[in-house]
């Protein structure tokens, strides 16, 4: 294998090209040796990996020391960069072990840490000064302003925006300058990062702190307020959206600056990790070298299915976030399309291909019982092994002893071809892991003893909503949208909290909130931005998580003046919080009321059907009928939770 120069790290993985045509670095994810030395071999510019418990995957296998030296070794070997996720929210009482943490991580090898958690960036900053530091998608950045916000005041070196923005708006980020990593490929959440609190508040697991119980993956009922089903979909995994898939936008990423372009799976097997990787490899190769047509990217996207995926959707970077988005009918892998079945027989099927297989693969034969079919009929559908190796156009006979019928479509879902090229790969590398010497590298680093001072704060910023007068009121924007649709009202008596998203087209709406509240509550980085350019009195919220006194004094020195703590802190954490929460201006959770438990850009309703349109064919949110009924979300348990679509379209589910 051709080893590739090591980049320094100030080149964010933008090799020159062709043409003099700047390519994006190609990150990877990596859950443990093996998938480490997968993407290596695949070609990663970079890996990204967990290392101890502070990440967002803590379930994830992980390595050892001696495996993530010996990792980082045969890396740099290869010209690829190393970092580590510390991307969870961390309490004061393990500032310390979180920062050591990280300093052992960059001792190892790690040529950057990933950090949600503004407290940790900082410590981090103070405790290893040599260190470069990735804001998280964690951290829900939306907007160029929470971008050079988070560059200039958090000491960033690179940013990874929210999974949720269009080419358009990832352009706008990339052209501030600072390097911008963005989602390629793999599975995402349907709630806005960093703004899911389901996990925690239903299931005590939090998101945050790396142990999702993904609620999302889960099937429910949408009802109406007699208790009614509305859903007319097939399908009742009404949260799943499908996975990401952008490698038809590659020109036009490319073309907005991107950085990074990051591949998420650190829980996915290492054949998952070398295919995808490799497929995303030569299309970054096929763009330098001049060779990208549509029909390379339709050849691409199948070779893609043929690892784990719940379906393919490139519907965010194209502005939609529907029904598109979804995949209602199942949670799990469902590969690539092959073929169809033109005859069926006595424990036998003939396949008509439209796609090459081969000997070894797994086939799944999409059949789906009738109405009146008996309730002992299995809901799985039926998987087989492919007998031999067949191109495209020619026909194979299965052997499948369960009812089927013809027509049914037949799909590819585990690739023996990928898994045996994996192995071969894998061999020859880990040859080459097993052949380093381990020594660590020596780092600069500084005393850091956990605690920092959270500073007198002006009585006039810290005075309690109470004492703004009687009149004082809470309100929430997104309720303004409909309440006050022109607005005229006079909110200088009033305390605004804003919405979790500010994206482009939230801009103006939310400096108008700005300059009419007598107060405003922000919910995410690019909102304290705003409020701090418009010179008007902020406090901060969740998705804006503090859970340390360092990221309280961050926030204090920024200009927040109250810091309301997270619903779900208050709900399991009360005696880890209970020093932070003694702070002046430190109050409890912004919707104690009425909790929120996660907000996406995807509107629920459309599980109900194709959305109403206008005469110009634009879905209008604001006037949409259903808006105005109540809905609520039934878990399996029969637990109802309220679901409210504002007039952006956006879906709030809140606790019952």
């Amino acid at each position: 294998m051709a080893i590739r120069a090591m980049g320094s790290s100030g080149q964010y993985g933008r090799k020159p090209g062709a043409a003099g045509m700047a390519l994006p670095e190609l990150l990877a994810p990596a859950g443990g040796l093996d998938q480490m030395l997968a993407a290596i071999a695949a070609g990663a510019d970079a890996v990204y990996a967990g290392l101890g418990g502070f990440n967002a995957r803590v379930s994830a296998h992980g390595f050892t020391d001696d495996e993530f030296l010996r990792g980082c070794v045969v890396a740099h070997a290869h010209g690829v960069r190393v970092y580590v996720t510390l991307n969870v929210f961390v309490f004061d009482d393990e500032l310390a072990d979180a920062v050591a943490l990280g300093a052992h991580a960059h001792e190892l090898g790690a040529d950057a840490l990933i950090v949600a958690d503004a407290g940790l960036a900082c410590a981090l900053r103070a405790a290893i000064p040599a260190v470069e530091i990735h804001l998280s998608t964690q951290a829900g950045v939306h907007s160029e302003g929470a971008v050079r916000l988070a560059a200039d005041e958090l000491g960033v070196e690179r940013v990874t925006t929210a999974r949720e923005l269009a080419v358009d708006e990832i352009a706008a980020l990339c052209a501030t300058g600072v390097p911008i990593e963005v989602f390629c490929h793999g599975a995402i959440c349907i709630g806005y990062s960093g703004a899911c609190e389901f996990s925690a508040l239903r299931r005590g697991r939090s998101a945050m702190r790396g142990d999702c119980t993904q609620p999302c993956r889960l099937a429910y009922d949408l009802v109406d307020e007699a208790g009614e089903s509305v859903v007319s979909v097939e399908g009742d995994r009404l949260l799943c959206p499908r996975d990401y898939l952008g490698i038809a936008h590659l020109p036009e990423l490319v073309g907005a600056g991107v950085a990074s372009l990051k591949i998420e799976g650190r829980m996915k097997n290492p054949d998952y990790v070398f295919n995808v990787v490799r497929v995303w490899r030569r299309a970054l190769d096929m763009l330098r070298d001049g060779a990208w047509d549509a029909a390379a990217v339709s050849a691409l996207e199948r070779e893609l299915g043929r690892s784990f995926n719940r379906g393919f959707t490139d519907a965010y970077l194209r502005g939609r976030s529907g029904a598109e988005l979804m995949s209602f009918e199942r949670a799990i892998n469902q590969g690539v399309r092959v073929g169809h079945l033109v005859t069926v027989g006595h424990e036998e099927v003939t396949v008509e291909l439209d796609a090459a297989v081969a000997a070894g693969d797994t086939l799944e034969i999409r059949f789906y019982p009738g109405a009146d079919a008996r309730p002992d009929v299995p809901k799985r559908w039926p998987q087989v092994p492919c007998p031999v190796d067949a191109a495209a156009g020619e026909r194979v006979v299965v052997h499948c002893k369960r009812k089927v019928d013809a027509g049914c479509e037949v799909y590819l879902i585990r690739s023996a071809g990928v898994l045996e090229q994996t192995a071969t790969a894998l061999e020859h590398m880990r040859v080459e892991a097993d052949a380093v010497v381990p020594v660590a590298r020596a780092v600069e680093i500084l005393p850091f003893e956990g605690a920092v001072a959270v500073g007198d704060v002006p009585e006039a910023v810290l005075a309690e909503p109470t004492e703004k007068g009687a009149s004082a009121r809470m309100v929430f924007a997104w309720q303004l949208m409909d309440a006050d649709p022109c607005g005229e009202r006079d909110l200088s008596d009033a305390i605004v909290v804003l919405d979790e998203a500010c994206r482009a087209a939230d801009a103006s709406r939310t400096r108008s909130l700005m300059r009419r509240a007598g107060r405003v509550v922000c919910r995410n980085l690019g909102q304290v931005a705003m409020a701090r350019e418009l010179g008007v009195a902020f406090d901060v919220a969740a998705p804006v998580f503090c859970a340390n006194r360092v990221t309280l004094a961050w926030l204090r020195g920024l200009g927040a003046g109250h810091v309301y703590l997270p619903a779900e802190l208050v709900a399991d954490d009360a005696e880890r919080v209970a020093e932070l929460a003694a702070c002046p201006g430190v109050l409890g959770p912004v919707d104690a009321d009425r909790p929120e438990l996660m907000v996406c850009e995807h509107c629920l309703l459309t599980a109900e059907g194709a959305c109403a349109t206008d005469a110009t064919g634009q879905v209008r949110c604001r006037d949409c009928s259903r808006r105005q009924q109540a809905r609520f979300l039934v878990e399996r348990d029969g637990t109802r939770l309220p679901v409210v679509i504002d007039a952006c379209g956006r879906t709030r589910i809140f606790l019952s």
